[in-house]
């Protein structure tokens, strides 16, 4: 019975770390593959591994307040041309905003 118990244990601690690991490489993957990844992950999942505390570490980041944002270039909204982060800031202060308007 002993040996049961312990075989059962171990097991279920291994697929807790085989899980908790795959989910921190599926986090570190570009965005829309994390996102493809993500929409086969069903939500009990949520509740039972460390979600957050590993996103915070995939996907924190290096930046620190103060620090200079780096460059992008993103397109605009007709999509006839593009932005670079780089040629705003030399010809005028640039403020970041993240968030939501909704």
């Amino acid at each position: 019975m002993y040996k049961i118990l312990t075989r059962s244990i171990a097991g279920l601690v291994f697929l807790y770390g085989t899980l908790s690991a795959s989910l921190y490489v599926a986090m570190r993957q570009t965005p829309e593959r994390f996102g493809a990844i993500m929409a086969h992950v069903p939500g009990i999942a949520f509740m039972v591994l460390p979600f957050q505390s590993f996103w915070m570490s995939a996907r924190g980041g290096g930046l620190n307040p103060g620090d200079p944002a780096p460059d992008f270039q993103l397109p605009t909204l007709d999509h006839k041309t593009s932005v670079k982060l780089s040629e705003l800031y030399r010809s005028r202060p640039v403020a970041l905003i993240f968030g939501s308007y909704t």
